[in-house]
C-alpha cells in the first residue's frame, strides 16, 4: 500500500513538471527547456521581472494613495470619471469655484495657456502617428502577403512568424533582451556570409575530388609516364605531366 501511495506521489509530481514545461513553452516557443538548468533558470528570470513590476505598481499606488489622502475629491473625481461622468462637468461638480478662479486667475493665464499647448501638440502628434501606423500596417500587409505566395507559406506559419516578431518588438520596448534572441539575431545577420564560405568550401572541395580522381587514373595505369599527345606526336608537350600540371589543368 505503501509503495502504491509512493508511486502515485511521483506521478503526480511529474505531472506537474511536465504541466509546468509546457507552460513555459508556450510562453516562451523560440526556447527549449531541456533540462532543470533551462528551465529554473527562465523561472528564477521571470521571478525577478515579477517583483520588479510589483515595485513599480506599487510606487504607483503610493502615489495614488498620497493624492488621494491629500485631497480626497481627487479621488472621487477619478471613480466619477470611471463610471461615464463627463470630467469637465465632475471638476466643477466636486470643486466648484476653485476652476473659475484658476481660469480666471492673471497669474496663471501664462501656465495654463503652455499646458493647453502641449495638449493640442500630443493630440497633434499622436493623430500623426497614428496615420503613419496605418499607412505603414497597409503596406507592410502587402509585402507579407507576397513574400507568403513567393515562399508557399501557409497563413498559420506567417502568424506564427509575426507572432515571433511582435514578441520581440514588446521585449525591446519594455527593456528585455534574452541571450536566444541575440544569438537569433546574430546568425540572422551572419547567414549571407555562412552561405558564401560554404560556397567556396564545395568548389575547393569539387576541385580538390577531381585531382583525386585524375592521379587515381594515373596510378590505376601501367605506370609509365602519361603524355600530351599520342606517343609524342605533334601537338603533345613531348614530357609527361606532374601533379603540379594536373591541379593547374583542373584549376
Amino acid at each position: 500500500m505503501a509503495l502504491t501511495t509512493q508511486n502515485t506521489d511521483s506521478q503526480m509530481r511529474k505531472s506537474k513538471r511536465d504541466a509546468l514545461k509546457e507552460r513555459m513553452a508556450t510562453k516562451y516557443p523560440d526556447k527549449q527547456f531541456e533540462d532543470d538548468e533551462a528551465l529554473f533558470g527562465q523561472i528564477d528570470d521571470d521571478y525577478d521581472q515579477y517583483d520588479q513590476d510589483i515595485a513599480r505598481y506599487k510606487e504607483h499606488d503610493d502615489k495614488l494613495a498620497d493624492m488621494f489622502t491629500s485631497d480626497p475629491r481627487s479621488a472621487a473625481f477619478l471613480i466619477n470619471w470611471r463610471d461615464g461622468g463627463d470630467p469637465a462637468v465632475e471638476l466643477v461638480r466636486l470643486f466648484g469655484d476653485e476652476i473659475r478662479d484658476a481660469l480666471d486667475d492673471p497669474e496663471r493665464q501664462e501656465a495654463i495657456a503652455e499646458a493647453n499647448k502641449e495638449f493640442v501638440q500630443k493630440v497633434a502628434k499622436e493623430k500623426e502617428l497614428e496615420e503613419q501606423y496605418q499607412s505603414n500596417l497597409q503596406e507592410s500587409l502587402r509585402l507579407i502577403d507576397e513574400y507568403e505566395s513567393k515562399n508557399g507559406l501557409t497563413d498559420e506559419q506567417v502568424d506564427q512568424a509575426m507572432s515571433w516578431l511582435m514578441r520581440i518588438v514588446s521585449d525591446g520596448v519594455m527593456g528585455k533582451f534574452s541571450p536566444e534572441t541575440i544569438d537569433m539575431a546574430m546568425k540572422a545577420i551572419n547567414h549571407d556570409g555562412d552561405v558564401a564560405i560554404a560556397d567556396r568550401e564545395g568548389e575547393v572541395r569539387g576541385r580538390n575530388a577531381k585531382i583525386d580522381e585524375r592521379l587515381r587514373q594515373r596510378e590505376s595505369s601501367d605506370g609509365m609516364p602519361q603524355l600530351d599527345g599520342s606517343n609524342g606526336a605533334a601537338g603533345g608537350s613531348g614530357r609527361a605531366r606532374s601533379i603540379f600540371d594536373l591541379a593547374e589543368e583542373a584549376r
